[in-house]
This record gives C-alpha cells, sequence and structure tokens, in this order.
C-alpha cells in the first residue's frame, strides 16, 4: 500500500480552467501518508479561484511553453527527483518534462494529446468549441459555462452536483493552451512535442476514464501507443465510468491511491 512507502516529493500539475485547488483531495491523502506534495500553480493562475475570476487578464496569453519552463523550474530547484503527476494539460506537461529527463515517475490522467496524437473524436472536440469555435479567442482567457462544464468535465454527474463542481473549481483558461495542443500536428515546433522514442525517460503511466468527454480512452490509448517503440516503461490503466473530473468524482480515492502506487514501484530515482 502507499502508506507503507518510502516518503516521496510529488509534484500536481493541473489542467486547464482548474487551479491547484483541483488537487486538494489528493494532496491532503497523500501528505496524510507522509509524502511531500507541491501543487503550483501555472504562470498566472496563482491564487484564489474567486480572485482569478474578478481578473482572468493576467491568465491571457499563457502558453504550453511558458508552463513546461515554469514546471521545470520548479523540479530542478528540488534536492531529489519527484514524481510528477499532471491531470489533462497537465498530462501533456508531465510527458514533457519526462522527455526532457526530469521526474522520478510520471502519471499522464486524462491527459491532453502531445504533437503526433491524431484522434479526435466528436466530444473532444465539442467539449473544446466553445474556444475553438472562434479564432480570435486565441489572446483571450475563456471561461466555461456550467452548462458547457457539466458536458466536458462532469458528464457523469448530476446537474446541481456539476454546478457546485463549476463554482468551486472552474477559472477561465488561456484559450492559447487550448490552440497549441488543437494544432499540434500542423506545426513541426509545436510546443507539445516530444521523442517518442526516447529510452533514457523515467515510467510513464497512463490513466484514463471511461466515460471521459474532453479525452477519452480513444485518445489516452492513441498517446500510449506512441510510445511503443521505446524501451521506458510506458503503462495505461483504465477506470470505467470515470468522468474528466476524476480528481474529484466519488472514487478518486482509487484512482489516487492507484497513480500513486503505480510511481512508487516504478520510481527509478533519476532527475
Amino acid at each position: 500500500m502507499t502508506g507503507a512507502s518510502p516518503a516521496r516529493t510529488v509534484v500536481l500539475i493541473h489542467g486547464l480552467w482548474m487551479t491547484p485547488r483541483s488537487w486538494e483531495k489528493w494532496t491532503e491523502r497523500y501528505r496524510a501518508q507522509g509524502h511531500r506534495v507541491l501543487a503550483p500553480a501555472w504562470p498566472g493562475v496563482e491564487g484564489e479561484v474567486e480572485e482569478i475570476r474578478r481578473d482572468p487578464s493576467r491568465i491571457a496569453g499563457v502558453g504550453l511553453r511558458e508552463v513546461v519552463a515554469h514546471y521545470e523550474e520548479v523540479v530542478r530547484g528540488l534536492d531529489r527527483a519527484p514524481v510528477l503527476m499532471g491531470h489533462s494539460f497537465g498530462g501533456a506537461v508531465t510527458q514533457i518534462l519526462l522527455d526532457r529527463g526530469l521526474g522520478s515517475a510520471g502519471v499522464a490522467i486524462d491527459s491532453a494529446p502531445v504533437k503526433g496524437v491524431l484522434p479526435l473524436p466528436y466530444s473532444t472536440l465539442k467539449s473544446a468549441w466553445p474556444v475553438l469555435g472562434n479564432p480570435a479567442n486565441a489572446s483571450r482567457a475563456i471561461s466555461l459555462t456550467p452548462r458547457q462544464f457539466h458536458y466536458a468535465f462532469t458528464n457523469t454527474l448530476g446537474e446541481a452536483e456539476s454546478a457546485a463542481v463549476h463554482a468551486r473549481y472552474q477559472v477561465p483558461g488561456s484559450a492559447r493552451m487550448l490552440f497549441q495542443g488543437a494544432f499540434a500536428n500542423f506545426h513541426p515546433r509545436a510546443a507539445a512535442k516530444v521523442d517518442f522514442r526516447n529510452g533514457r525517460r523515467a515510467p510513464l503511466l497512463f490513466i484514463a476514464g471511461g466515460a471521459d468527454h474532453i479525452t477519452p480512452p480513444k485518445v489516452n490509448r492513441a498517446n500510449w501507443r506512441r510510445y511503443r517503440k521505446s524501451p521506458a516503461v510506458t503503462d495505461y490503466h483504465e477506470f470505467p465510468g470515470r468522468s474528466h473530473f476524476t480528481l474529484g468524482q466519488d472514487g478518486w480515492e482509487e484512482v489516487a491511491d492507484y497513480a500513486l502506487d503505480w510511481a512508487v514501484r516504478h520510481d527509478h530515482g533519476s532527475l
């Protein structure tokens, strides 16, 4: 069990439309087991949810390169290699950091795809369309309405419960991040590019939710399979019936424990 494992440093990387608050249950659980847990905010997403909503201008224009550089600085400043866990776009950031030789193990949860991952399911497009549907959004910070959030994040919840989740966690997100991810396959120097053949990176686990609308299992499996020619450990696990809000949806403890148990078992202590 995770609680009996030697203490680790765990760096949690949140996704678009979220803040470190999205990890609050995982942070408490891991710390109670004796682990050191860091959940830094993206540049421009520092502070409380309510404060960010009042002034989202600082988020507008933040891109993937800036986010990756921020977390790279955090990780390189640690005295030992941490376990990296990222949710949604944080999963893509985790993949990029591992490719750069950082981290002792990585877990990409409901991961946004990196360059080279081709499937684009209808539910993914519909979830992102409130942003991608207007090219003028590219330099803006865009919120999801409660209805849009319900479809994209919390489709397994009732309307009232979804509205409560939206009120607690959702913040405007940098549309630039979403445009960079969506069009990565059309740019040879895309910020979301990794070396799928890299055999020196730390072990990587993909966790998918069977009911996820933003990044359905088809997307996560396609991302996982791109690493098949790498000798580095790359695993995949799917939790049936889980939405994109897997960090807080009932039963989140099972996902949190599986993620950390896997990372501890595969931790190779590199930085």
